[in-house]
């Protein structure tokens, strides 16, 4: 490849890669409006947060597109091929943290509707909301940077999102048990829950692909500890 071509390469690289995080950016806003609309319990923020996902899917699908087009063209080889094949998973990954934004404003929606939502334990979700968001900011930011360290503390943190949802679960069983009108409700406040988790579960996701970037390695379903020592 001459100096020329590689430099268009290089640009096309560059672009597809500022388009994968304008999607975060605006998966990103719809967390928040998400996570504001459960606080607020607001009906007008949580139909934003739904309408946001048509906007959501339309760059996934550009972006895949982009992907497709330089692949064909470029063949590109090594390292190239492994940042391109990682934005195609990095970009599945937050169209789905959006669904997973959208289903939060939808529970929220069914939560007014059924008359009981000032009555829940919502508050009790902020650690884990807050913990899920601030996990997808580090997963751009190290996406961006290409920084390995940054994407292995990501690793650890996202057990502490799961902690915070296995504790929240125990809580709203007793709540349930205490008071039976709720359930309904409060099944939905689970959902909730359940989605949040889930955001930080694709937050992972990333980081995990970002080491497989820099590194050249898989290392999906591996032990956090034999993750460390490989990229040490």
């Amino acid at each position: 490849m001459d100096k020329h071509i590689s430099s268009q390469f290089d640009a096309e690289l560059g672009n597809v890669s500022t388009r994968v995080l304008e999607l975060g950016g605006l998966v990103e806003s719809q967390i928040r409006h998400a996570v504001y609309s459960l606080s607020q319990f607001s009906n007008e923020v949580a139909d934003q947060v739904i309408a946001t996902e048509a906007q959501v899917n339309s760059m996934e699908i550009e972006i895949d597109r982009d992907l497709s087009s330089i692949i064909a063209r470029r063949q590109p080889t090594a390292r190239d091929l492994r940042l391109l094949i990682a934005i195609s998973k990095i970009t599945a990954n937050l169209e789905r943290a959006g669904d997973e934004s959208e289903k939060i404003a939808r529970m929220v929606k069914s939560i007014i509707n059924s008359g009981s939502a000032r009555a829940l334990p919502a508050s009790e979700l902020r650690i884990a909301s807050d913990l899920a968001s601030g996990l997808l900011r580090k997963a751009l930011d190290a996406f961006a940077r290409l920084d390995v360290t940054e994407a292995v503390s990501i690793l650890k943190e996202d057990d502490l999102i799961d902690a915070e949802f296995d504790g929240f679960v125990r809580k709203l069983v007793t709540y349930m048990m205490e008071d039976p009108r709720t359930i309904s409700a409060s099944l939905d406040l689970l959902f909730v829950a359940k989605a949040i988790e889930r955001i930080g579960d694709h937050s992972k996701n990333i980081a995990e692909f970002v080491i497989y970037v820099v590194k050249g390695a898989d290392v999906r379903h591996i032990a956090l500890a034999d993750v460390e020592s490989f990229v040490k």
